[in-house]
């Protein structure tokens, strides 16, 4: 058998496709540095990001389309680079280096909706992808509490002028109204002031260059998520609810809000979905079950994953460390990072669309 060329080898590799994006990896311009030597060949494979779950799937497919060309050994690196994919009404983009804005919401309060922002935030940045986390629940900010952050942000030098620095916590910078707020003092803000102040905790922060901000919104529909919609391009949504029936009246809101202000929902979170005894190691669905994948289903929302729900979760929040970090192999941690990989594939899903839709080749370098 004559030897590997790079020219067979890339019109081999033209039969694999990304298993998300449904194009093959060298229309989509993710092979990079290829070499052939003789039955040797190495590659690097620049994902759409660091938090792809199919990279196992992807290799075993570049080595099975590799092998009839007499390929004995393949040496796959991955790489990877985001792509942005923020849309939406708003007019400006106040925050251009950020590639992905991601709405953590939900139709109620008291659904774990601040807990999965933080701990999604911080299972990205474990994938390796750079991500901030910003706290916009005006109301009620828990996020500096969350993540243990007590320091005031100072001001930092940027473009001849100064910026809001965030605080970084477990990598991530972070940023909360609630730096700004006495532990004592209620927000009765609305309209105006509200859109001033989370304008500010946008364009005058030094967020840096991200490929996703996870912004924590308040519970329900109101002033804030309207602003969120006319001031800032989003990537989308991200909805947790809990397993109940109920859970769908919750879900019809939030999207109906989130539709008429022409954001895109990327998926639904059930959180608080079971509990697993320490003692017998069963499962148990305390809140019911799968209301919330119901409610994923009847819509054609993409289900993003179940949170267990654990004493360890509020403990160590409290705590100011999420579980993800305290107890990365935890099963709840599982959970998170499996989450934060699935939403990080709708990104690159909807990025590619968007692209298409311009008549836009994706190349990622």
């Amino acid at each position: 058998m004559p030897s590997a060329t790079s020219e067979s080898v890339l019109e081999a590799l033209r039969g694999v496709q990304d298993p998300e994006l449904h194009k093959d990896i060298v229309t989509l311009g993710m092979v990079k540095d290829l070499q052939v030597h003789d039955s040797r060949v190495s590659l690097t494979v620049e994902l759409t990001t660091p938090a792809c779950p199919l990279k196992d799937r992807i290799k075993a497919d570049v080595e099975g389309a590799l092998a009839p060309l007499g390929v004995s050994a393949v040496e796959l690196t991955f790489g990877a680079q985001v792509v942005g994919s923020k849309t939406g009404a708003g007019t400006t983009d106040l925050l251009p280096s950020v590639k992905n804005i991601v709405l953590v919401a939900s139709g109620k309060g008291g659904v774990g909706k601040s807990t999965v922002a933080a701990n999604l935030a911080v299972a990205l940045k474990m994938h390796g992808a750079a991500t901030g986390l910003l706290d916009a629940d005006i109301y009620g900010p828990s996020i500096p509490t969350m993540m243990g952050v007590t320091e005031q942000p100072g001001k930092v030098p940027v473009n001849g002028g100064y910026k809001l620095g965030p605080p970084i916590a477990h990598g991530l910078p972070v940023m909360s109204i609630g730096f700004f707020l006495e532990p004592d003092q209620a927000v009765i803000w609305r309209g105006p002031m509200l859109g001033k102040a989370l304008q500010h905790l946008m364009s005058d922060v030094a967020w840096g260059d991200l490929d996703y901000l996870i912004v924590d919104m308040p519970p329900g529909t109101g002033d804030v998520q309207i602003t969120f919609s006319q001031q800032l391009k989003c990537s989308g949504a991200v909805l947790v609810s809990t397993p109940q029936d109920v859970a769908l009246a919750d879900v019809v809101r939030a999207k109906s809000m989130f539709d008429k202000v022409n954001i895109p929902i990327l998926g639904i979170v059930e959180n608080m979905s079971y509990f697993v005894c320490e003692g017998c190691n069963t499962r148990h669905e305390i809140f019911s079950r799968g209301g919330a994948q119901r409610a994923a289903k009847r819509f054609g929302i993409p289900f993003l994953g179940e949170i267990p729900i654990v004493s360890s979760i509020c403990e160590w929040g409290d705590q100011g460390v999420p579980i993800v970090v305290k107890d990365p192999d935890s099963d709840t941690s599982r959970a998170f990072l499996d989450v934060a990989s699935k939403l990080a594939g709708q990104l690159s899903m909807a990025s590619a669309a968007a692209s298409e839709s311009e008549g836009v080749k994706i190349v990622t370098s």
